[in-house]
């Protein structure tokens, strides 16, 4: 922890934080600016499973981001993070940080899909986090399963529901969902409810989902990209993942070409798709490293190349929950 927080120290020596170059921001249906990066707070999987969190790694690696210049945090009750996130944030605005200029996300999780159960969730979260709204809450799935891991059959249409009462507290600024397909948004619509502001999904090299971004453009509907890096780095590919790895030399040839690293192409990428892409770090370096892209732009050349790796391979496909419903993914 002494020698990320010693790094930090180097990285800001050098860092003319007037020279910082912003993530632009991009506007809501409901109106409301939200910027177009985020730092993710889930510490994700390895080969023995879930990692769960020890103690302060969260909250020194969001203090770091808002050093860098990052104003959005990407967070969820799921992650178990929450009050790291808060104690950050809490933190920088003491330290001179306004809250208006932070954008908090974080989610409602599946055992908590009862309308009347939405908001007191929320007030949860809030607790957690130490403030009094949440810039975005997200329905973290359209699956519902209660905590003995039996499924909840609840109609994510009434989740929704809870959601816009939780907007309308001023609990939440904007409400969206995650993981949710077209025709679930569909649902939505049919029913005659406002429509999400966001839609958060996996979008990496490996799955793109163009027709489901096309879709959202068309409905007005800004879209966040989990797991950005997919299965780039050999540790965390399963083996059937499809290629690129981070030693691509394609990918390698053009990070020397833009003299940016390969993750560094990656993001810049996925913003040029028009999505807002949430990776996850927990060094300052590669915190610093994520946020560095907004100097440069890809050739239209390069786009069409990086385009082909798109093989509509998940990385998170939940296959546990295939038997639900309201699974949103596809089943064969």
């Amino acid at each position: 922890m002494l020698c990320n927080y010693v790094l930090l120290l180097v990285l800001c020596a050098n860092f003319v934080f007037s020279d910082v170059i912003p993530a632009p921001k991009l506007k809501l249906r409901d109106g409301t600016e939200i910027p177009s990066l985020a730092l993710g707070t889930w510490l994700g999987n390895n080969t023995k499973g879930r990692i769960e969190p020890h103690s302060t790694e969260v909250e020194n690696a969001v203090s770091a981001a808002i050093d860098l210049g990052y104003r959005h945090i990407d967070t969820a009750y799921a992650y178990k993070v929450e009050d790291q996130v808060g104690r950050a944030v809490i933190k920088k605005i003491a330290e001179g940080v306004k809250r208006e200029d932070l954008f908090i996300t974080t989610k409602l999780w599946n055992d908590r899909h009862a309308r009347e159960a939405v908001v007191p969730a929320l007030r949860e979260s809030l607790d957690q986090l130490k403030l009094d709204y949440v810039d975005l809450y997200l329905i973290h799935w359209p699956v519902g399963q209660f905590g003995n891991q039996s499924y909840d059959y609840t109609d994510y249409v009434d989740t929704w529901r809870g959601m816009l009462e939780a907007k309308a507290l001023g609990l939440a600024r904007s409400v969206g969902v995650s993981n949710f397909n077209q025709q679930q948004i569909d649902r939505l619509a049919a029913a005659g409810l406002e429509l999400p502001a966001v839609l958060q999904v996996e979008i990496n090299l490996n799955l793109q989902q163009p027709s489901l971004l096309a879709y959202c453009r068309d409905h007005h509907i800004v879209v966040m990209g989990y797991t950005p890096f997919g299965s780039l780095f050999p540790s965390k590919a399963r083996e059937d993942a499809p290629p690129p790895r981070v030693d691509d030399p394609t990918l390698v040839g053009m990070g020397e070409k833009y003299n940016k690293t390969v993750t560094q192409i990656i993001v810049r990428y996925l913003l040029d798709l028009g999505i807002i892409p949430i990776p996850k770090a927990l060094k300052p370096a590669h915190i610093a490293q994520n946020f560095a892209v907004f100097d440069f732009s890809l050739s239209q050349e390069d786009r069409d190349w990086l385009k082909t790796y798109d093989k509509g391979y998940r990385t998170i496909p939940q296959l546990k929950w295939l038997d639900h419903p309201y699974y949103p993914f596809e089943k064969s």
